[in-house]
Order: C-alpha cells, then structure tokens, then sequence
C-alpha cells in the first residue's frame, strides 16, 4: 500500500470557499453540468442540488432535455443557457456508447474548456482530450474497465490503483468507497474515512460530483496557481460528503437527497471549527 496522507475535517475546513460582503454571483463560483441522461435524469438532480448546496453562485444545467425538465422542477434557479463557468461536472448518470447531442456539445465544451474539470461515469474517456485540470472520479469497477485490469486487483488496493491511474493519464484520480484515496501526477496521496457504510446507495456519486464540482468553482484561482490544489478538494469533497452522510443517516438508512439536505449544516460547522456531529 502507497502511503496516504489522512484528510480530516480540520483540513477540509480550509478548503471551503466562504462568500465575502462583496461577492455576487459569478465571483462566487458558477459551476457547469453536463450530466443525466433520459434513462437517468436523475443523476442530473443529484449532482445539481449536491453543488447548489454546497455553495456555488450558480449552476448552469446544459444536459438533454428530459434531464433539464427534472432539474428546473427541482431547481427553478438552475441556468440552462451557456455562459461563463468556472469548472464542470461531467458524465453522471451517461452512457458513454449512447450519447445524445446535447451531452456530446456539453462534453466537447467542457473538455477544450481549459478549465478545471470532474469527470464521472460516462465521461471518464474525456481526461484524453481535455486541455484543464481534470478529476477522475470512479469506483472500483469504472475504475477497473478504464485502466484494464480485474476489478479484483482493484479492489484489493485501490491506493495503489488511484496512484498508478494518476500517473498514467497525468490527472487527479478520486477512488470511491468507504474510505476514499486521491491521487495526483505530482504525488499528493490523500484518504478520507469520513463516510457511514449506508453511503453505499444508488445516487451517492452522482452527490459526490456536484460537491466536488462546486468546490472547483470556488476555488479555480487556487487550482490555476497550484494544480495540486485539485486533489485538495476532492479529498475535500470526500469528507463533507461523508460527514453531510453521517448526519443525514443517525446510524441508520440513508436518502442521497436527506444527505443533500445535510450538507449546509455539515459545511457551516466546519467553516466555524466546530463539532461535525448532528
């Protein structure tokens, strides 16, 4: 096993942008979302509250159709037209082999982009052609299929699996699981253990990239003047998803729209260094 670095609560408060008296909207982050599917319009939900309720200034929405109707239901304040954005969140809830025009605009947009990228599921084969800071962030099976190997020999040290993809594709890479390794090509080796085992659900890493990919919103200049600030905040993103969890579950099941709910609480006690705790 590579060592790893733990990535506490302590350090995840450091990396959590808070708005000043003088901050608008596009100061603050706007983050844009090319995810879901017609099959699974609901991955665009998930990613799209994930970000709005992590902190962002605005979520521009540019998936298919049927996607964006579920999310304007959700969240009426959501933009679905193109603009300026500060990062993207890419690929939740897509099927690569079936892409619709709307999702492969997005894709090329974001990827020739220059800015910092999340790319999930559906959209992990961008890392090739993207031109900005990406963050990979598979579990063990994506993970297994993109890089060639058994998904066996993943499993049985996926930080040596998050390490060896990082230096091959030359980009961040977030493994998920109950703890949670980050990798960078310039050798930050992060863990996070912050997560309840009821995180395993359908949805969680659809939450998981809108997090992270509102943390790259609000934090592009960091990212531009230091490219490992990258696995900074997705180990960031692990911990305030894993504690926003912890909260939302009590001990018990969990709801990945009751772990987005938790995720102001979970954030206004980190920033004030105070108790994770419910």
């Amino acid at each position: 096993m590579t060592d790893f670095e733990p990535w506490t609560p302590a350090d995840a408060a450091e990396w959590i942008a808070v708005p000043g008296a003088d901050d608008d909207k596009y100061s603050r982050g706007v983050l844009g979302v090319v995810t879901g599917s017609s099959s699974y319009p609901g991955a665009a939900v998930l990613g799209v509250e994930a970000a709005l309720h992590t902190g962002v200034g605005m979520v521009r929405y540019l998936g298919p159709a049927r996607a964006s109707d579920f999310v304007l239901h959700r969240r009426p304040e959501a933009v679905t037209s193109p603009g300026r954005v500060q990062a993207w969140l890419l690929g939740s809830g897509v099927d690569p082999d079936h892409l619709d025009d709307e999702t492969r605009d997005g894709f090329a947009t974001g990827a020739s982009s220059g800015l910092p990228l999340v790319l999930d599921a559906g959209a992990l084969s961008l890392r090739e052609e993207a031109t900005g800071p990406v963050v990979l962030t598979p579990h063990l099976r994506e993970l297994a299929r993109a890089a060639g190997r058994e998904v066996d020999d993943v499993a049985a040290d996926p930080g040596d699996a998050a390490v060896r993809a990082a230096g091959e594709w030359g980009c961040t890479v977030l493994v998920k699981g109950h703890r949670t390794y980050v990798a960078s090509p310039g050798g930050t080796r992060l863990v996070a253990a912050s997560a309840p085992s009821w995180l395993a659900t359908a949805g969680a890493g659809d939450a998981l990239g809108g997090v992270l990919g509102a943390l790259l919103a609000t934090h592009a200049d960091e990212i531009a003047a230091d490219p490992e600030a990258t696995a900074r905040l997705a180990a960031t993103a692990s911990v305030v998803h894993g504690i926003a969890a912890s909260r939302a579950s009590g001990g018990g099941p969990i709801t990945v729209l009751g772990l987005i709910d938790a995720l102001p609480a979970t954030i206004a006690s980190l920033v004030r260094g105070g108790s994770t705790e419910a």
